[in-house]
């Protein structure tokens, strides 16, 4: 069932994803690179996470990460591409991210890597993550942020509207680190944290850039996406424009925004901010200092 109001065409998305499953180890950079430092983060928490789910798999790299920085006693890896999650090791799930089939307080850790973006109802599905996790439970995951190919969205617009007299989005648009972690407190979770990074990369041209795009089953999939082909003479415009504005010596740059959600389940063991004015102590007094109104100017002699 589509609803009118989707942005991104979730069936396409994985028709293209299932066309990259053969060779996307090959063009797998930024989701190494978010597996690594997810693995990271959680081998910096000392304690156990027994039940591991991975959303959004891919090809079930971040879950081998997971096996080495955590060992579960039960991975599931859940991708809604069956020739990609037939990669993946440990239990298996075909599943939708945005319709999860687990049980409330069922899991004690949910990561993602480069998956959750592409979700339309990225609200309702952080909601079922967080009542799929145990109390003191912890997610985890890597989205791409607007930043994300910033230049390449610049160029085609420019492009598309010098040879046609027009332009239709060729470039998805995604969040940036304000919206994320509004999404994360209005799903509930607890002591939530969000932090970017935004990677820049080069390539031996736009065209380059855009076959390894594809590569990775992550082209266009907007519903609202121009339908016309990019026409030669575009594409041409294009890599000159590209060239001009974003060269890299002989290579252009290209930045890929990632942007890292952290949130766990609310539990009754977790720290909490004090309620404004139960302080017992004054700050002043632990700067060793004098304390005065705002505005109020300070006393030399009392210094």
């Amino acid at each position: 069932m589509t609803r009118d109001n989707e942005l991104f065409d979730r069936a396409l998305l994985t028709r293209r994803r299932a066309r990259a499953a053969s060779n996307l180890i090959a063009h797998d950079f930024l989701l190494e690179r978010a597996a690594e430092d997810i693995g990271g983060r959680l081998e910096g928490i000392l304690r156990d996470f027994p039940v591991c789910l991975n959303i959004g798999a891919h090809h079930g790299l971040l879950g081998d990460t997971l096996v080495r920085a955590v060992k579960p006693s039960l991975l599931i890896q859940s991708e809604l591409c069956l020739p990609l999650v037939a990669q993946c090791h440990g239990a298996r799930v075909v599943a939708d991210e945005e319709l999860l089939p687990f049980a409330p307080a069922s899991l004690d850790l949910v990561v993602s890597a480069l998956a959750l973006h592409w979700v339309n109802d990225l609200p309702g599905a952080l909601i079922q993550i967080a009542r799929a996790l145990r109390p003191d439970g912890l997610f985890l995951a890597a989205v791409l942020g607007g930043r994300t190919l910033q230049e390449l969205r610049e160029v085609l617009t420019a492009a598309d509207a010098e040879v046609s007299g027009g332009a239709g989005p060729r470039v998805a648009p995604f969040a940036d680190v304000r919206d994320y972690g509004g999404l994360l407190q209005r799903a509930g979770f607890a002591l939530p944290v969000v932090d970017s990074d935004l990677i820049e990369v080069t390539y031996p041209s736009a065209r380059a850039l855009m076959d390894d795009i594809r590569a990775m089953g992550a082209a266009n999939v907007l519903k609202a996406r121009s339908k016309r082909p990019l026409l030669r003479r575009t594409l041409a415009l294009a890599e000159e424009i590209y060239r001009s504005r974003f060269a890299a010596g002989e290579r252009v740059r290209a930045s890929f925004e990632v942007i890292t959600l952290t949130g766990w389940a609310p539990d009754e063991s977790q720290q909490r901010p004090l309620a404004p004015g139960s302080a017992r102590s004054r700050l002043a007094d632990a700067l060793g200092t004098a304390e005065r109104s705002a505005g109020e100017k300070a006393d030399p002699k009392k210094r």
